[in-house]
């Protein structure tokens, strides 16, 4: 028995060596074979280390009392007592408030708006109709926020604004009022405007989704006597699932940080207080106020949240 346990041992270990060898071989011979896509890929490794993980040393700051003049190096660590001054400040609470209430509306809204305007744009069987309705849905996708924002100020505006000059001709408004300095008004505008510059990108994912369900389906579930609805209902939704769980867990990792740029160009300082969320928070704190260890501590949360949504979802 001791000299069959001492040969099992060893053709183990062959079998071990062996396929360690395989597979060494196997790396180095699909490196071999495929070096030009590696070669193709480097330079958006090297994009990333620079911009991603490099700026992480930063982070150390979140636990200093960071001054500019000392530097990382030499500024006073004091541990979590950052971390501890986001609970301590009454505008910390209200940002996070303001955040979790803008990115589930939008995420609500980012997903039921599409799935909707997707399914009525597949009912459109006017080829070119279909096309040009989904160009301009798409269009305002490339429009940069700072462009939207100017736009969103000027047809809200009170003295030229075609929304008041609309509104007052219907006898809606006795006179012209400005929208954008309204705190009850601020979601609703960001809502409408993030939806209007935003749908089209979704409704092509949907579309493109939607074209690949077997038209066979369908002319089954004609022949068995389904009406369009139940076509949607047992046909297209069912298929349009994986995708819409695929968006959903992408949205849901990024809940927290609802976009900069939108909140930025849309707000001002009458509706700081319903507006302000955690990106612009930080950015008032730690660039105009100089609270740079505040700031990133503020930042490093949010992104603490933002994993652990992403891993749950």
């Amino acid at each position: 028995m001791g000299k069959g346990d001492a040969d099992m041992k060893k053709l183990s270990k062959a079998k071990s060596g062996g396929g360690m060898t395989a597979a060494r071989r196997g790396w180095k011979q699909e490196f071999y074979h495929s070096w030009p896509l590696y070669l193709l890929l480097l330079p958006s490794i090297i994009l990333a280390v620079i911009f991603c993980y490099a700026p992480m040393g930063g982070l150390v700051m979140a636990f200093q009392n960071y001054k500019p003049w000392l530097g990382i190096l030499d500024s006073e660590f004091v541990g979590l007592e950052n971390f501890r001054q986001i609970f301590a400040f009454k505008e910390s609470y209200q940002a996070i408030i303001n955040t979790l209430i803008i990115a589930v509306s939008k995420i609500v809204l980012g997903l039921v708006v599409p799935i909707v305007m997707g399914l009525l744009l597949n009912e459109v069987h006017h080829t070119g109709l279909k096309k040009g309705i989904q160009t301009l849905v798409y269009l305002p996708h490339f429009l940069s926020w700072v462009v939207v924002g100017a736009f969103v100020y000027q047809m809200l505006s009170p003295s030229s604004g075609i929304i008041n000059a609309v509104l007052v001709k219907l006898g809606v408004l006795e006179k012209p009022i400005f929208f954008m300095v309204q705190q009850n008004m601020f979601v609703p505008i960001y809502l409408l405007t993030n939806l209007w510059k935003s749908t089209g990108y979704s409704i092509v994912i949907y579309l493109a989704t939607i074209s690949g369900i077997d038209p066979q389906l369908y002319d089954s579930a004609a022949i068995d006597g389904a009406n369009r609805l139940h076509k949607v209902l047992y046909i297209t939704l069912p298929a349009l699932f994986p995708t819409m769980c695929t968006l959903l867990i992408l949205n849901v990792g990024s809940l927290i940080s609802v976009g900069f740029d939108p909140i930025f160009n849309l707000y001002n300082d009458a509706t700081y207080p319903v507006a302000d969320v955690i990106s612009t928070y930080v950015y008032r704190i730690g660039l105009m106020n100089f609270e740079y260890s505040f700031a990133a501590a503020v930042g490093f949360f949010n992104s603490i949240i933002n994993f652990i949504l992403l891993i749950l979802a």
